[in-house]
């Protein structure tokens, strides 16, 4: 097992970080951080995001996507500012979905304006009452013959407010055993408008994280996706793959706070010495670096296994719930190393730990990857008893 990036895995992340340092941060840091930016200045940074083929990383280049592997995209993604990539994840996991579920029509008339940026997407699955278990999804879907209507509501949905397109996930009826039928319909905002508000949160506060309102929302027959039943599939598909580049969000916010750390133990001084040759301040630094780098390497491993063709339904539910707490305890121990400064705003930890506290609960709260995890190591599914596949090693 090779360690060490190749050549143009280090020409991407340079490529990447000076894109941050040029397009993205000047805007970021030119707006109220405590309010979403406005749509103008997004669409600004997905044209900066789509110029390096960010926008469509999963899909090949035939149609404009990026075709990268998911470890390479793993590389750029720990680069961005995490309110940025937050949002990207949304925006190129719901064009993933058009390209795998849409027709030649969608792929014609939406993908050039999302892939370049001009347009921005998001994908609405959970609900109000509907979380963890989407088969519990209330937002229906009936056919009324030329066209459908959606009526429901949704919640949490990153870039809802700002979104021009979105993939809602319905419910048609219920099978035999209760669970909602699932089937994903494309809606066009200017052709099928719908509601959004932003919601207040404790972290992230220049996204956009939001609440939609479907209202008898009228929507073009041919723009249900797929065949009725498989949206499941669809979302654990990206699902898998997403969680490990959000741990990597985890491990940017662990490494500033690690650098921030370690700049103030240097200058920082008491009992007339830098506070950096005492021997507890040298011990929190170092479990900092440790976190970071353990995070790192499993979330990079559970990329590989991805790119391998390999199954990492658990590894990928272990990267993720192990660096976004790994990294959240790290962030807590650069803020213990600055004292009474760890809680003022002017070093930036406290917005870290603010963010990084937003981690756990996308794509899959904790509690849930460790269900996964343990379905993987043991063949037994603890969310739903009635069902069993064969044990298998997390990291195979």
């Amino acid at each position: 097992m090779d360690f060490k990036l190749s050549e143009e895995q280090e020409l991407l992340r340079e490529a990447v970080r000076r894109m941050v340092r040029t397009e993205i941060e000047p805007r970021l840091m030119a707006n109220d951080p405590d309010r979403p930016l406005p749509k103008a200045v997004m669409l600004e940074i997905y044209a900066a995001l789509a110029h390096i083929g960010l926008t469509a990383p999963r899909l090949p280049a035939s149609v404009g996507g990026g075709e990268m592997r998911m470890l390479d995209y793993g590389i750029a993604f720990e680069q961005l500012p995490p309110v940025i990539a937050i949002s990207l994840i949304s925006h190129e996991c719901t064009i993933a979905r058009i390209h795998a579920e849409g027709g030649a029509e969608h792929a014609r008339n939406l993908l050039p304006d999302l892939i370049a940026g001009r347009k921005i997407c998001c994908t609405g699955s959970t609900e109000p009452n509907t979380g963890s278990d989407p088969r519990g999804i209330a937002t229906r879907l009936t056919d009324l013959g030329e066209e459908c209507s959606v009526t429901g509501s949704k919640m949490w949905i990153t870039n809802g407010t700002i979104s021009d397109v979105m993939i809602a996930t319905c419910a048609t009826g219920r099978a035999e055993h209760g669970a909602a039928v699932m089937q994903r319909v494309l809606l066009e905002r200017s052709k099928s408008p719908y509601q959004a508000r932003e919601i207040p949160v404790l972290g992230f506060r220049q996204g956009h994280l939001s609440e939609i309102v479907l209202d008898d929302c009228r929507v073009p027959k041919e723009n249900v996706l797929g065949t009725g039943g498989d949206a499941a599939r669809i979302l654990q598909s990206t699902w898998v793959g997403n969680r490990p580049l959000l741990g990597l969000s985890a491990v940017h916010m662990a490494q500033c706070a690690l650098d921030i750390a370690v700049k103030y133990a240097g200058v920082r001084r008491q009992f007339g010495e830098a506070i950096g040759q005492k021997q507890l301040v040298q011990g929190r630094l170092a479990d900092i670096a440790t976190a970071v780098t353990t995070s790192r390497l499993l979330c990079y491993h559970a990329l590989s296994l991805i790119d391998d063709g390999a199954r990492a339904d658990g590894t990928s539910a272990m990267a993720k719930r192990y660096a976004t707490t790994a990294c959240a305890d790290a962030i807590s121990l650069a803020m213990q190393v600055h004292g009474a400064m760890g809680i003022a705003e002017e070093t930036g930890l406290e917005r870290l730990y603010r963010d990084v506290r937003m981690l756990p609960i996308p794509d899959g709260t904790n509690e849930i990857l460790t269900l996964i995890l343990g379905r993987e190591l043991t063949g037994l599914n603890a969310l739903r008893p009635e069902t069993r596949q064969p044990a298998r090693q997390a990291a195979e």
